[in-house]
């Protein structure tokens, strides 16, 4: 084989290497247009680009009471309900903030539970300027998913390149197996905020 001959097949495994190792450290479509992380913790005001939001407490319980269609139903679960309270404002105009995420400490995802059908505490939160709504997120995770965990919320599920807010669960009282202290046997969902049908509601660090 001749010099040249060898010096092409050199350049040629070059380019190829040079471009499988472009390819491999290109960004994806996804990650481009990703939403953009707004971080927060709880009790924090967190202002995204077109909303404030507020998480205020969570509970977590093994059942959920609930009216649905004018009959008391006994939701369970084969993990752990969690019912976050935040409250939301709108910023310059009146929008629907319509997506709320329970992220996992591993980064694995929940997505709001459908079980509870519609709702007006429920989404999608229709919020107004200056006028502090009351908004729930429910849903069903897994408690070793509950330790390290946050809340993203945003305008819609797939808001390529608007703002997510990203709340952190912080100061929930747990116990040695990292599991939440105080899971609640039954919630109602109808009762008075900041009361239920089995004890208070966990509200982490102020």
């Amino acid at each position: 084989m001749s010099m040249r001959v060898l010096g092409n097949l050199v350049i040629l495994a070059a380019t190829v290497a040079l471009s499988y190792g472009m390819q491999l450290s290109k960004p994806h479509y996804a990650d481009l247009t990703a939403p953009i992380p707004v971080d927060g913790a709880m009790h924090d005001t967190v202002r995204a680009r077109s909303f404030d939001v507020r998480l205020d407490e969570v509970v977590f319980a093994r059942a959920l009471k609930t009216n649905q269609f004018g009959q008391q139903k006994l939701l369970t679960t084969s993990g752990v309900w969690a019912v976050v309270t935040t409250s939301l404002t709108a910023t310059y105009a009146s929008i629907t903030v319509a997506d709320g995420t329970w992220q996992g400490p591993t980064g694995l995802r929940y997505r709001q539970t459908e079980r509870l059908g519609y709702r007006q505490d429920m989404p999608p939160h229709g919020v107004d300027p200056g006028l502090e709504k009351r908004g729930l997120f429910v849903f069903e995770v897994p408690p070793d998913q509950i330790r390290g965990a946050r809340l993203l919320v945003s305008e819609r599920q797939f808001g390529a390149l608007d703002a997510q807010a990203r709340i952190s669960f912080d100061g929930l009282p747990a116990g040695a197996d990292g599991q939440p202290a105080g899971i609640l046997p039954q919630y109602d969902l109808d009762a008075p905020p900041g009361q239920t049908s089995a004890g208070p509601t966990l509200q982490g660090k102020p």
